[in-house]
């Protein structure tokens, strides 16, 4: 796919057959959505149903295990279909969540048949050429997609939502966060893992009996329980002592922000919470002066950003309360209490939906927006 760009006409320049911006607004998209089965893949499915996206048709691909499952799209019951170059004959755009592996090997196999791939994945989140985006944030590298866009870290999402207002009014230079992530985030298996865990130690089995297969990696040697346990691994060890989720974080943060220099560093850790991931931020800003009040007044009114800080009434977002919420919740602002510029922050959102299919769909509809979307005919 061509370098495209938009301009001042409201055409989008590189694609051939560009219609005029009203016409192009009334058209309807073939989505097809890839790990349809899994536990993004559903979520997906439940948001391309509410989704502003005007949606011709939806396809489910998944692997030949998950071929013939059934799963309903609005009130349509849709067969699962196993996943194959041909399978995006006739799409137009692909959400991918079935893991890095499988979108390296279908996603250029999506684009070279005319589809736009929104990948949920690592796989091309550190590609120059692919666009990395938070609508709230970045919308306008839309516009710079060569065919494949890629979906950030779902706790890089959140944190990006919550920061980007704070960074635009006063200025960032340094990030420092903790996480507290849902079990959800590493699958149904680990849901189900967790459970299992629970069930067994409350039944007095002993802690180094209980079934471990999963968590804190699936590919690294040691599993250990989740279950009444916080685990300050995700992912496997890699540079510095840092995890490859850390370093997600750092690095899909400057991107995004488009600020190589900034500062950032992260620890990411694992609680037997089912969905709904939480941060404890620290950053530092670039104006002296500025107070919490400053702080809170810029982000009420921020997209996707719910403030729920009123500590007096024990007001703050909390996981439980944001499972099946789009949204973002920001809460406990509190001015540091040695540095004058420093901030602390609670950051609380649905690791599925805003983490992950929500702002997949939320890509699929800018994209419809921005007239960035070629539709096969």
């Amino acid at each position: 796919m061509v370098k495209c760009s938009v301009v001042s006409s409201g055409k989008i320049e590189g694609y051939e057959n560009i219609e005029g911006v009203n016409e192009h607004m009334s058209k309807q998209y073939r989505v097809a959505v890839v790990g349809a089965t899994g536990a993004v893949g559903t979520k997906m499915i439940k948001m391309l149903e509410t989704s502003s996206l005007p949606v011709k048709s939806v396809k489910l691909l998944a692997s030949k295990r998950s071929a013939g499952k059934q799963l309903y799209y609005k009130d349509h019951l849709l067969t699962v279909e196993e996943l194959v170059p041909e399978s995006f004959e006739d799409i137009d755009i692909a959400l991918f969540s079935a893991g890095g592996g499988i979108s390296k090997q279908f996603a250029p196999e999506a684009v070279k048949r005319g589809a736009v791939v929104i990948d949920n994945t690592s796989a091309f989140r550190m590609d120059q050429t692919v666009p990395l985006v938070v609508p709230e944030v970045n919308e306008a590298a839309l516009a710079l997609h060569h065919g494949i866009i890629a979906n950030p870290n779902c706790s890089t999402i959140q944190m990006m939502v919550a920061l980007e207002p704070i960074r635009k009014a006063y200025g960032l230079d340094r990030i420092i966060v903790s996480t507290y992530q849902a079990v959800s985030g590493a699958g149904i298996s680990a849901i189900n893992e967790l459970k299992q865990q629970t069930q067994e130690l409350l039944d007095g089995k002993a802690v180094t009996e209980v079934t471990t297969n999963i968590l804190p990696s699936g590919s690294d040697k040691k599993h250990y329980p989740l279950a009444f346990n916080a685990l300050p691994q995700i992912d496997v060890f890699s540079d510095a002592g840092y995890t490859f989720e850390e370093w997600k974080m750092v690095n899909e943060t400057k991107k995004i922000m488009e600020d190589p220099q900034l500062k950032v560093s992260a620890t990411c850790v694992r609680i037997p919470v089912l969905s709904g991931h939480s941060e404890s931020v620290y950053i530092e800003i670039n104006q002296k002066n500025i107070a919490v009040a400053d702080i809170q007044k810029t982000l009420q009114h921020a997209p996707g950003v719910v403030l729920q800080d009123t500590p007096e009434e024990q007001i703050y977002p909390q996981a439980l309360n944001s499972v099946d919420q789009k949204e973002t919740f920001v809460g406990r602002i509190r001015k540091d209490l040695d540095v004058a510029n420093g901030f602390h922050l609670w950051v609380v959102s649905d690791n599925l939906l805003k983490g992950a299919a929500w702002n997949s769909v939320q890509i699929a509809e800018s994209l419809h927006k921005l007239n960035l979307v070629r539709v096969n005919n």
